[in-house]
């Protein structure tokens, strides 16, 4: 049974793409250029930290917890900041953020700590 011009159209309207992803220069985009300068704590936050400490996941500190945060910061800074970029307990190391440098992971503690 062959399809009428009418209905191959309808089939093909109903499976075409709904998208097309396109990544890079070769799409119009500009190209990404890294900045030589670091990244403030917040920006590191919003990129990489907010999706847990934001609400806490897995028992991660809140963002402006502060007994939470003290907790943590007992034990010093630089423990605290080892165990951020080494990861502890569910946390990965870096949280992920593997284009970090540890001196940004540091400036992301503080933002998060409220120092």
């Amino acid at each position: 049974m062959a399809l009428t011009d009418s209905e191959a159209d309808k089939i093909r309207e109903r499976i075409k793409p709904v998208g097309e992803v396109c990544v890079g220069a070769e799409c119009g985009a500009a190209p990404v250029v890294a900045s030589s300068e670091p990244r403030s704590g917040e920006e590191v936050y919003t990129a990489a930290c907010t999706a847990c400490h934001a609400v806490g996941v897995l028992g991660a500190p809140k963002t402006g917890d502060v007994a939470a945060w003290e907790e943590r910061l007992a034990k010093g800074m630089e423990q605290t900041w080892q165990n951020a970029i080494n990861g502890i307990n569910a946390m990965p190391a870096k949280g992920n953020c593997m284009d970090c440098s540890d001196d940004e992971i540091l400036a992301a503690i503080k933002y998060m700590a409220g120092k």
